[in-house]
């Protein structure tokens, strides 16, 4: 269960951090409606992952043990490739870049929709998460709840904190981002081999 938990927290933490559609959503409503506005909107994937995540299950259930090798790979060339991505923006990032303040006003719908239009969920559900769930569910139950929580809770409190951060002080949230998408690439890096090894060794 352990590597289960850890692999939720890395994961977890990646998602957070990363560059994309719904983190700069949350960015941006930040710095116009303050972290009281948009904390509710934090919480939006609870809504968006529920469809993704019962398609991908429901189809990963009626495979076989031999193809979630194969998702495993795949998954690991996925994670490979957000790592390259978080090395890029770390290594082109501009700390004094300001982040732009359009956006409509916040609230857990319209944080919803957005991360239901960004494509990284459903890679994520259909190469990462699925794949781990089915296989911890088929060793012990718990091993999917344990994933599935620390992934959640992890991602949360970080989305969390960057919010207060980047209210108390403009300025912080761009160096602090910058750090953090340096941890994100070594996470990332890290997690990606670790499901190449669970491919070529299943």
């Amino acid at each position: 269960m352990i590597v289960y938990i850890l692999i939720g927290l890395t994961y977890g933490f990646a998602a957070a951090v990363q560059p994309g559609p719904f983190s700069t959503y949350l960015v941006s409503q930040t710095l116009k409606n303050g972290w009281r506005k948009t904390l509710p909107a934090v919480f939006s994937p609870l809504l968006s992952d529920i469809p993704i995540a019962i398609l991908t299950l429901y189809i990963l259930s009626s495979i076989s043990q031999n193809f979630i090798k194969w998702l495993h790979l795949l998954g690991g060339l996925f994670i490979i490739y957000l790592a390259a991505g978080a090395y890029k923006s770390w290594k082109n990032f501009n700390k004094t870049d300001t982040i732009p303040k359009e956006i409509v006003q916040t609230n857990i719908l319209k944080g919803a929709l957005v991360n239901l239009l960004n494509p990284n969920p459903y890679l994520g559900w259909s190469f990462v998460m699925g794949p781990l769930i089915v296989e911890g569910w088929r060793k012990a139950p718990i091993n999917s709840f344990a994933l599935v929580a620390s992934f959640y809770l992890t991602m949360f409190t970080c989305l969390i904190i960057l919010i207060f951060l980047l209210h108390q002080a403009k300025k912080i949230g761009p160096r602090v981002n910058y750090y953090l998408l340096a941890a994100s690439f070594a996470a990332l890096a890290c997690f990606g081999v670790y499901q190449l090894w669970l491919g070529i060794t299943a």
